[in-house]
């Protein structure tokens, strides 16, 4: 295969910058998150949530590694415009398979998330072979562990359960561990997270404005569902105690982690280091927690009198617990320990866990605003001795 004859590289000599392209790509994962977080809550068991975990995981894993290829090539420049716009049509594929994933439209949903993957990998193979020959080695490596996982999706697209999820398990397995790796392969030998010179900002740019997708979707669940009910009490102290969450979940990422550690970020001595743990791992937990806490939010609204039952309890606790641990993981590439006020956060939600079966949807939602509120603050308190 001939390479690209022209560079379609960004320029390492200015700050790469987010493009509208890039934003125009990520609307189709506004629609994915919803679909996602629907298929959470229509399917409230434990299987149910293994399934949506799994779906997301490929979700995530697709949109983190575009976001990683446009990083290195200029989404400016009009073949790059056209393979997002490709890998748009891919990405809504996969996201209108997720309802029915794991039944009728398994093969459509394996289709879209490989088409995506393996056409990503070979445009880049293309337009990095005669420009950055580094890179180049790195994404045949890359194509390598892409491929093996591509297989096994579409292996278990065409076959039924039990079958399927196994053979999803392993595709994913691979998909995750490939990074972890350095994306190993016999002849080919392993990246080096030096090799992975990237922009730092635009990196920690594009990861931030996942998270206020994802957190668009509780917004969205919290006033599409507060229209069409009622307006009663009971309603009305849901929805503020919802909507209070939501907040508290934005000032924690995006006050007190996101700009220092994207500073941190940018003068670490080995970025790519920092890019696959914090942004391509810890950034898929973070998401991950939100969705489950926008899942959380439409329970909430619907019957906020209602007892907790362990799946609602699960979700409305879970989702606020994985956010904590997963922000805090972020933030301990800046700080030395893990944040104080976000061990206080888990202790109080680990209280709220155990008295969960004599609670309210409504009382354990206050409980948990509450306990993101304090977390601000004591978090901003510590700040301010420093």
């Amino acid at each position: 295969m001939r390479g690209a004859p022209f560079s379609l590289l960004r320029r390492r000599d200015e700050r790469a910058q987010v493009t509208q392209i890039e934003l125009f790509f990520d609307l189709i994962f506004v629609f994915a998150v919803t679909q996602i977080s629907e298929f959470l809550r229509a399917h409230m068991s434990a299987l149910g949530a293994l399934q949506a975990l799994m779906l997301f995981a490929a979700m995530w894993w697709g949109w983190v590694y575009t976001s990683w290829a446009t990083n290195w090539i200029d989404p400016d420049r009009r073949p790059v415009k056209l393979l997002l716009l490709g890998l748009m049509f891919c990405a809504l594929l996969l996201a209108a398979s997720v309802p029915k994933a794991f039944g009728i439209r398994g093969l459509t949903f394996a289709l879209g998330l490989s088409t995506m993957n393996l056409g990503r990998s070979g445009f880049m193979l293309w337009a990095l072979k005669q420009h950055d020959s580094v890179n180049y080695k790195n994404f045949q490596r890359i194509s390598v562990w892409l491929g093996t996982g591509a297989l096994l999706w579409l292996l278990g697209g065409l076959l039924s359960e039990p079958f399927r999820i196994f053979l999803w398990a392993a595709a994913l397995l691979v998909d995750l561990a490939g990074p972890a790796n350095g994306f190993y392969v016999p002849g080919l030998g392993r990246s080096t997270t030096l090799d992975w010179q990237l922009d730092a900002r635009h990196m920690a740019e594009r990861c931030a404005g996942f998270v206020l997708i994802a957190l668009g979707e509780s917004i969205t669940v919290i006033g599409a569902n507060f229209s069409d009910l009622h307006w009663r009490p009971a309603t009305a102290a849901a929805v503020t105690s919802a909507l209070v969450s939501a907040a508290a979940l934005w000032w924690i990422y995006f006050n007190d982690a996101a700009e220092r550690t994207a500073h941190a970020f940018a003068h670490a001595e080995d970025i790519g280091k920092i890019a696959r743990a914090a942004y391509t791992y810890v950034h898929g937990l973070l998401i991950a927690a939100i969705i489950t806490i926008a899942a959380g939010d439409a329970f909430l609204l619907e019957l906020p009198l209602q007892n907790a039952s362990p799946g609602q309890s699960l979700i409305l606790l879970g989702g606020p617990a994985a956010f904590l641990l997963g922000n805090g993981f972020f933030r301990r590439f800046l700080h030395p320990r893990f944040p104080v006020s976000h061990l206080y956060g888990l202790a109080c939600l680990a209280v709220l866990t155990a008295i969960s079966p004599w609670c309210s949807l409504l009382a354990l939602s206050l409980g948990v605003s509450i306990t993101l509120l304090a977390v601000v603050f004591i978090s901003n308190a510590l700040a301010a001795r420093t």
